[in-house]
C-alpha cells in the first residue's frame, strides 16, 4: 500500500472528514512530507470507495460550497490494521538489524 493511501485511511480512522480536512490531516500525520493535491486525493478516495474501504458519510453546504465527508468502513479498518501490523513488523526487523550494527562496549 502506498504511503499516501495509508495516511488517508489513518486520517479517516477517528472520524469522517471532508477533502480539505483529509489533506490537512495527512500533512500533519506525515510531518509535512506528504502534501496531497485535491485531484490526487479524490482519485484515491474514488478508488478506496470502489474497493469498499471508504464510503461517503454525509454532505453539507458551507459558504455556498458542497462538502462531502468520507468515513472508514469496517473493511477499511481491517485493512488499516493489517497494514499497521505489516509496517510494525518491518520496523522491528530494521531495528533488530540496526542494533546488531552498534559497536559493543567491553
Amino acid at each position: 500500500m502506498r504511503e499516501a493511501t495509508f495516511l488517508i485511511l489513518t486520517a479517516l480512522a477517528d472520524e469522517p472528514r471532508h477533502g480539505y480536512g483529509i489533506i490537512q490531516d495527512v500533512a500533519g500525520l506525515s510531518g509535512g512530507r506528504v502534501n496531497l493535491l485535491p485531484g490526487t486525493l479524490y482519485a484515491a478516495l474514488d478508488r478506496l470507495v470502489v474497493q469498499g474501504l471508504v464510503e461517503p458519510s454525509h454532505e453539507e453546504v458551507v459558504d455556498g460550497r458542497l462538502r462531502r465527508y468520507y468515513r472508514l468502513r469496517a473493511d477499511g479498518q481491517a485493512e488499516l490494521a493489517r497494514q499497521t501490523e505489516r509496517l510494525r513488523q518491518l520496523a522491528s526487523a530494521a531495528e533488530t538489524r540496526l542494533r546488531a550494527l552498534r559497536p559493543r562496549t567491553a
